[in-house]
């Protein structure tokens, strides 16, 4: 197994299953002890403001909140600068410990030695 998970989640209210998976995946990776980078990118980026994810609904599926929450405090989650940009999202609007960072960064976590990238 691949000691860093880098998962970008590109779904949010507009495909409710693939992204409530990217997040499930990414909370169960943190609880395993997995290094784990959650991008926020698409209509997931709406998630990195307070709020959002408690809006967020799916029959028979982990609170988006609890699995926010559970990233934030385990792992690292990262808004994407044109997906922030092109919603009027700034720094000042997100969550705690939500950074934002462009694709070079995300590049460069993608391709680091024992990692493994997936894309929701």
């Amino acid at each position: 197994m691949a000691k860093k998970l880098v998962i970008k989640v590109t779904a949010g209210a507009d495909a409710p299953e693939r992204c409530s998976q990217a997040f499930t995946v990414a909370a169960v990776a943190v609880a395993s002890g997995v290094d784990v980078s959650l991008w926020l990118t698409g209509e997931s980026a709406w998630f990195a403001l307070p709020g959002r994810s408690a809006e967020f609904e799916l029959p028979h599926a982990a609170p988006l909140p609890d699995l926010l929450d559970s990233l934030l405090a385990g792992g690292r989650v990262t808004l994407c600068t044109q997906c922030a940009a092109r919603r009027d999202i700034t720094e000042d609007d997100v969550l705690k410990g939500v950074r934002i960072a462009g694709a070079q960064v995300f590049v460069q976590e993608s391709l680091a030695d024992d990692t493994q990238a997936l894309v929701y």
